[in-house]
């Protein structure tokens, strides 16, 4: 895949018509559709190219991080994140019209696929049923992350007529649901195993990829014995053949794409397709300009010590004078802090000193408030990406799905039907912690005398902190109605500050969060202005 992704430049422009999807209109459907377009298979995949760029951007993926408690978007309203986090948008802000506008510009591609490749000449069929089984898996992504941030949207199953796309009403959430797990029921079947891909095609849709999304779904919906029946034959190996990768540092290296746990990623190449956050995220003295995107103190606060203890719990050993040792090593892999050893990829390393007046000869990354440095006191290492190229531009592919979620959507599901065992601890987060490099066998073993809802929250800690920074904090507090709690008052930061407010961490953010509008995004102004049938969501 990454091979065929170095001729995405090479569209033709008419196809990037399809980017401008507003209110559902149509580019000419001529230009798309005339017999001198499908006339080959190759031609049908630079089509279906398109589909696959168009399911994410690297944007979305890392400052998603920050419309939830993980991170602040410090500088500028990158992706929305500004206004949504701190609860100050409304219907017309660019983000919500740009994420109804683009994913519908996804579902418009691929319906014209999947209309028109049957006129490709000659083709060998199973490989145009495998790739409708793509496009079907895409437009099935598109409508499920539309349906989870706005609820009730226009179901699209066909290219419309301009006619139905400015008169197109809402279809329900759970006719909508429906219509997804349908589609990855259908497809499954058609399409291949990760065993099977040939490496020109890594990449590419798999049985897995499938089979994940559709546990995701199941796991958003609280379906909970519906996961467990998909998931469990994942774990057994029917659908591919997954595991953990060994190093969880290495995880996120561009030395270790296509690794064993990695399901499905945003396909990235240097030189041809690249991403950039890490220009405004990483520590100025690794040839940042500015930090936009830090993570929190609160994000900090939950990683676990190396017993397993939380950092306020009795017995736990933390310091909050020497707050960064003896935790969790997932910190030190995702989060950069004060006197933090960077380290590149040709071996050398530097230290980060961010406390005010601890440096020695080199204050770039220091806090200073109002600077270009972090407003939090945290930098992020988690894909930082050893190879990047100038400006740290990156072509390290970006995981949407991995083998980690397949276990941690596994061990909620059981721990919501009250089932969690000790054999299913052993299989899920045991594992997990393992690999994370915790060897004490209090922080590895199972304590039944949580009762469900203290494994609730185990389990929950265990996905914030495994998924730090990957953009799905945000989906996990509103599928669990926490986001009102967790969203609502200060963001903070490290503890340099003087005040006794907050007792001494800095105060960032002050975050707003409505629970009787805010779960649900409004329908963008500028659609509702066009096409009068589209309603909007409560309160909004």
């Amino acid at each position: 895949m990454k091979n065929i992704l170095k001729h995405i430049k090479f569209i033709p422009v008419v196809l990037l018509l399809l980017v401008s999807c507003e209110d559902l209109d149509l580019a000419p459907e001529n230009q798309f559709t005339d017999s001198n377009y499908w006339t080959s298979v190759d031609k049908a995949q630079t089509f279906l190219n398109t589909a696959y760029s168009q399911m994410q951007t690297s944007q979305y993926f890392f400052y998603n991080e920050a419309l939830s408690d993980n991170a602040f978007n410090g500088r500028g309203d990158n992706a929305g994140a500004a206004s949504i986090g701190a609860g100050i948008y409304d219907p017309s802000l660019g983000r919500i019209k740009d994420e109804w506008n683009n994913r519908y510009a996804g579902i418009k591609t691929c319906n014209l696929l999947l209309e028109n490749i049957d006129r490709v000449p000659n083709a060998d069929a199973t490989v145009i049923a495998r790739m409708k089984a793509e496009a079907r898996f895409l437009r099935a992504f598109q409508h499920f992350q539309l349906t989870t941030w706005f609820g009730d949207i226009p179901l699209i199953a066909k290219d419309p007529s301009l006619t139905e796309a400015t008169t197109v009403s809402r279809t329900s959430h759970a006719e909508v649901i429906a219509f997804i797990l349908s589609e990855l029921d259908a497809i499954i079947p058609a399409l291949p195993k990760n065993t099977q891909l040939a490496t020109a095609d890594r990449g590419k849709i798999t049985m897995g990829a499938a089979v994940a999304l559709k546990a995701r779904v199941l796991l958003y919906e609280g379906k909970w014995d519906d996961v467990v029946k998909t998931v469990e034959p994942f774990i057994a190996m029917s659908y591919g053949t997954y595991s953990l990768f060994p190093s969880y540092e290495g995880l996120f290296q561009q030395q270790n794409e296509y690794n064993s746990e990695d399901i499905l990623s945003l396909q990235y190449v240097p030189q041809f397709r690249m991403w950039g956050e890490f220009f405004d995220m990483a520590p100025l003295s690794a040839g940042a300009r500015l930090n936009a995107l830090a993570p929190t103190q609160e994000l900090v606060d939950s990683y676990l010590m190396l017993n397993g203890k939380r950092i306020n719990e009795a017995g736990s050993g933390y310091n909050e004078n020497d707050p960064y040792i003896n935790r969790d090593p997932r910190l030190t892999n995702t989060v950069v802090y004060d006197k933090y050893n960077w380290k590149e990829g040709d071996g050398s390393s530097h230290i980060i000193y961010i406390k005010p007046g601890t440096s020695v000869g080199n204050p770039t990354d220091e806090f200073v408030q109002g600077s270009s440095s972090t407003p939090t006191g945290y930098y992020t290492r988690k894909y930082y990406d050893t190879q990047h190229l100038t400006s740290l531009q990156s072509g390290l592919n970006l995981m949407l799905f991995r083998y980690a979620d397949i276990l941690l959507m596994y061990a909620e599901a059981k721990n919501e039907l009250n089932q969690m065992t000790s054999a299913v601890w052993d299989q899920t987060i045991k594992p997990l912690r393992t690999r994370a490099g915790f060897s004490d066998t209090a922080a590895l073993s199972f304590n039944n005398t949580l009762g469900q809802t203290g494994l609730r929250e185990v389990v929950r800690n265990e996905r914030r902190t495994e998924f730090a920074m990957e953009g799905l904090r945000i989906f996990d507090i509103r599928r669990w109605k926490t986001a009102e709690i967790v969203l609502n008052g200060y963001a903070h930061g490290a503890k340099f500050g003087v005040s006794s407010v907050d007792n001494g961490y800095l105060r960032v953010n002050l975050r707003t969060f409505d629970p009787k509008k805010h779960y649900l995004w409004p329908i963008p102004r500028d659609e509702r202005l066009i096409n009068t049938n589209l309603s909007q969501n409560p309160n909004w």
